[in-house]
């Protein structure tokens, strides 16, 4: 039980929340290798990375990771409360 004089609005820092700007990043980089990956059929590359593609792999792993930190962000906001307006000293 509360007044509502007691409690400040609280909202979620959205698209502000560093986790997204973090998830966005990551993710584009992802999926800018995967498409590397298999577009690049060079045995150059292939030769260089031990027979494995690289470029593919790490990049699905940097897209789950983008998509794991967005689950996050999303599961979990950041809960901002606003300042309240008659609490200024002046």
């Amino acid at each position: 039980m509360s007044t509502a004089g007691t409690t400040g609005d609280k909202k979620e820092a959205g698209a502000f929340d560093v986790r997204n700007v973090i998830a966005t990043l990551i993710g584009l980089y992802g999926v800018v290798l995967v498409v590397v990956g298999l577009v690049d059929d060079g045995e150059e590359a292939l030769e260089k990375a031990g027979g494995v593609n690289a470029n593919l792999w790490v990049g699905l792993a940097m897209v789950a990771f983008a998509l794991a930190f967005a689950l996050w962000a999303r599961l979990r906001p950041i809960v901002v409360a606003s300042p309240e307006t008659g609490d200024r000293a002046d």
